[in-house]
């Protein structure tokens, strides 16, 4: 056996071992919750050794963030899509949509949303995690904003970074309903209003 067929043997053993640490967190995780899962239960469950294990991960909040990093990836990617609305209509449309399919994905994947929800309060790594993927989807929001502005579409006494705060947390308030299915409205009646609200708020006519 040659020094690659042994490096790439390792390499397969590594991708195997932390797939299964992972695999096993988010079993626990969803059975038990955060706070009540522990890294012991998880090695167990993983059936691998406690060195090997924090070759890869610090501890459950290390873990955590990267089952929720492919979920977060994807809000972030529909924050940045291209907004390049002529009109106030088309405004309306666009943002309609965006709120759609941030509700949904909400819904979509509420199993781990519901855990990364309690960790927010538990966990200082995971409070960090979720601030910094907000402030990145705020600093989109206000890109829209001020896009709009420059057009002369959305009003511009208003500062475009404050009104972007107030959209996400909006948004987000309805996201953790939805997660912990706490309000009765059907997704598209959540996004009506609050599309509504805020394009007759910040558009002009």
């Amino acid at each position: 056996m040659n020094r690659k067929e042994i490096t790439d043997g390792r390499s397969l053993r590594s991708i195997a071992t932390k797939k299964r640490l992972l695999e096993a967190s988010k079993e626990l995780f969803y059975e038990n919750g955060f706070e009540k899962t522990t890294i012991t239960q998880i090695i167990k469950k993983a059936k691998t050794g406690y060195g090997t294990a924090y070759v890869y991960f610090k501890g459950k909040d290390d873990i955590l963030i990267m089952l929720i990093e492919d979920v977060m990836q994807e809000f972030l990617d529909m924050a940045n899509t291209p907004f390049a609305p002529s009109s106030k209509q088309e405004a309306e449309a666009l943002i309609h949509k965006q709120v759609m399919l941030f509700l949904n994905m909400a819904k979509k994947n509420h199993q781990i949303m519901k855990v990364f929800s309690e960790a927010i309060g538990l966990s200082l790594a995971v409070n960090m995690k979720w601030n910094e993927i907000r402030e990145s989807y705020i600093y989109y929001i206000t890109n829209d904003i001020t896009y709009s502005q420059s057009c002369g579409l959305a009003r511009s006494d208003l500062q475009a970074n404050l009104v972007a705060r107030f959209w996400f947390f909006a948004n987000e308030g309805f996201q953790w309903e939805v997660v912990h299915k706490t309000n009765t409205a059907s997704i598209e009646e959540i996004a009506n209003t609050l599309t509504a609200m805020y394009v007759d708020g910040l558009y002009n006519t």
